[in-house]
């Protein structure tokens, strides 16, 4: 049986109410459950059917930062799928205010946003261009964001793709 989808991550974090207001404020998730008096916590995105889709466990204020990728092994980041391009301009806009926003990518097939957490661990924001919007000068690329030309070009409430947009 192939697996279908991630169903949740789990990060460790310095604290976990901190973090979690973090996501509840920029991508509008909520806490579904907690455990040992609020240092673990458990939230939803919208229009998840996960009965939770991050973990949050704190470990304490004195926990060093991550060196994932700076001399150690471990997570890049998770990625976020929207359905819209006017909401990745909308978490772009949320993500700014916080001072989190670190990059905006085009991928080609899709256009991502990149951000840090209050801990410093990465994550990604994105729209999957539909299937039947892709052209054949879709390649995956790294190029500037231009989030604005993008809305312009497929429309601002275009339902993006679910899952990986590869063209036929």
């Amino acid at each position: 049986m192939p697996v279908m989808r991630m169903n949740h991550a789990v990060l460790y974090v310095r604290d976990a109410a901190r973090t979690a207001a973090f996501y509840r404020e920029v991508l509008d998730f909520r806490i579904v459950f907690e455990m040992s008096g609020g240092s673990a916590l458990f939230l939803q995105a919208p229009g998840s059917s996960n009965d939770h889709d991050l973990g949050l466990f704190t470990v304490g204020e004195g926990a060093g930062p991550s060196t994932a990728g700076h001399g150690s092994v471990g997570l890049y980041h998770i990625a976020w799928e929207v359905d819209t391009l006017d909401e990745l301009d909308r978490i772009a806009q949320r993500l700014g205010e916080r001072g989190a926003l670190v990059g905006a990518t085009d991928h080609g097939t899709t256009k991502a946003l990149y951000a840090r957490d209050p801990d410093g661990l990465e994550l990604e924001v994105s729209w999957l261009v539909p299937a039947t919007l892709l052209t054949d000068d879709m390649r995956l690329r790294m190029a500037p964001l231009d989030l604005a030309a993008e809305r312009a070009r497929f429309g601002g409430s275009t339902r993006g793709g679910v899952g990986v947009s590869q063209p036929a």
